[in-house]
């Protein structure tokens, strides 16, 4: 496990701030204008600059959440999460994509706490409340996915790997029925993956979902041939 020191976070900061050209936020002093929002899982090995390839300010918006979940509990109702809703309402970003990644530690925690549910366990308390909330939230989507015949416990493919791939549907279900987005927001799912779940180059985003568009032969259809190999399903 790596450590960290005050004194190493001002080295990296240091380097970063070195790294920059005199004019690197000349474009981006008076707004920003994003022109993806990019709604990945809360997750240390998920690097959405990175994954995206952004060095420019201004380009991505990254809101996280546990689970890559869009939504949020609003006075007892499912909203459009504010992080989410912000640049889609405000700085005219068109573009809103929802990234899930193999190995899912929310799905993971969602599907055991579902599972405990069912054999008749009582696990309150054990989660701290801020997490315990997303959990929560993930769990009916954890439910459904396990419900669904397209998801097998019994397939080659880990059960966890097929569920986050069924809550990055869920997800661009919400955004693309939520009153808060706009009809012109293109919607796209992606599975992260640095596991070789997906195929052989770990880092890859494989495309899931276009506008709840989920047929493999439909989606690359959306893309030039070179990049047919980004599009894959385990569901």
């Amino acid at each position: 496990m790596p450590d960290a020191t005050l004194r190493e976070l001002v080295e990296r900061n240091d380097r970063h701030a070195e790294s920059l050209a005199d004019d690197h936020f000349d474009d981006v002093q008076d707004g920003q204008w994003p022109a993806v929002v990019s709604v990945c899982c809360s997750d240390s090995r998920v690097s959405q600059e990175g994954m995206w390839d952004v060095e420019e300010p201004g380009w991505l918006f990254t809101p996280s959440t546990i689970g890559n979940q869009v939504w949020d509990r609003h006075d007892g109702d499912l909203v459009l999460d504010g992080s989410t809703c912000y640049p889609l309402a405000f700085t005219d970003t068109e573009v809103a994509v929802v990234v899930g990644h193999t190995g899912c530690g929310a799905v993971t925690a969602a599907l055991e706490s579902v599972q405990a549910s069912e054999a008749g366990d009582d696990e309150d308390g054990e989660l701290p409340a801020g997490v315990a909330k997303w959990v929560e939230l993930l769990a009916p989507v954890v439910e459904d996915g396990l419900a669904d015949d397209r998801v097998d416990p019994d397939a080659d493919v880990g059960l966890v790997d097929q569920l986050a791939e069924y809550n990055v549907d869920r997800q661009v279900a919400f955004l693309r029925e939520s009153d808060d987005v706009p009809d012109d927001v293109d919607v796209y799912g992606f599975v992260y993956d640095f596991q070789r779940v997906y195929g052989d180059v770990p880092g890859r985003a494989y495309l899931v979902n276009a506008a709840g568009e989920t047929d493999p032969d439909a989606l690359r259809g959306l893309l030039d041939d070179e990049f047919a190999d980004h599009v894959h399903r385990l569901l």
